[in-house]
């Protein structure tokens, strides 16, 4: 397998193009009226309720910055929201080095858009188990798929890209945005990595450690078997 040796990046990335698709909701209201504020050109990817929630802060004006997954990708969200941003127009925008020149024809050709920053956080799984009533089925059901792709693919290319996984560094961001003409440094999106990646491995051990907590007759007694 021939991997990419990258030397060259860019210290400051401008923040042009974001990705949000967030189960909480906490801060949107602050984030990205500021997000457009600092880059009035900013163009901001985003699905299902995250969509309707941050049209609703934009009001009006939402459709100058606003843009839905599914438009930009020419793929409708599967029923339920089961696969809304598992798209290869997705991903080669995560994933893309800026001096890659065989990436940047390859966005060229597809007209996709690198993707300069990600804001996610995951279905609230831990969150459902918790509760006394809680099906195993529900509890599957709230195995995040896309967000932590999602997440794992910006912070693996922090060297462009910035991975946000927590409401709590909202204001950091938006303070370095400002204080930089909308530009985020290698030094915030490393940080900002280290985060991510301990955000996912954390979710996937309360997940092992929920089904490894259960048995078959657990599991086969929530459902119809047809065989």
């Amino acid at each position: 397998m021939t991997t990419n040796r990258v030397e060259n990046i860019d210290d400051r990335v401008k923040i042009e193009t974001v990705l949000v698709s967030v189960s909480d909701k906490t801060g949107l209201d602050a984030l990205i009226p500021e997000l457009v504020r600092i880059n009035p050109g900013i163009r901001i990817l985003s699905t299902g309720g995250t969509f309707k929630t941050i049209s609703d802060i934009l009001g009006a004006d939402a459709g100058k910055n606003l843009i839905q997954v599914s438009d930009y990708t020419g793929q409708p969200e599967t029923q339920g929201g089961l696969v809304k941003t598992l798209d290869f127009k997705i991903y080669l925008g995560l994933l893309t080095e800026t001096y890659n020149t065989s990436h940047q024809d390859d966005l060229k050709r597809l007209s996709a858009r690198p993707i300069d920053m990600v804001v996610v956080n995951l279905y609230p799984f831990k969150e459902t188990i918790a509760k006394a009533d809680t099906t195993a089925e529900a509890a599957r059901s709230n195995i995040d798929i896309g967000g932590p792709t999602m997440v794992r693919a910006s912070a693996k290319n922090f060297i462009r890209v910035a991975s946000v996984v927590d409401p709590s560094d909202y204001q950091g961001i938006i303070s370095d945005l400002a204080e930089d003409d909308g530009h985020l440094t290698l030094k915030r999106r490393f940080e900002l990595a280290k985060k991510a990646f301990a955000h996912t491995a954390d979710y996937d051990r309360e997940i092992s450690a929920y089904l490894a907590g259960k048995t078959y007759d657990d599991i086969a007694s929530c459902y119809r078997s047809r065989s």
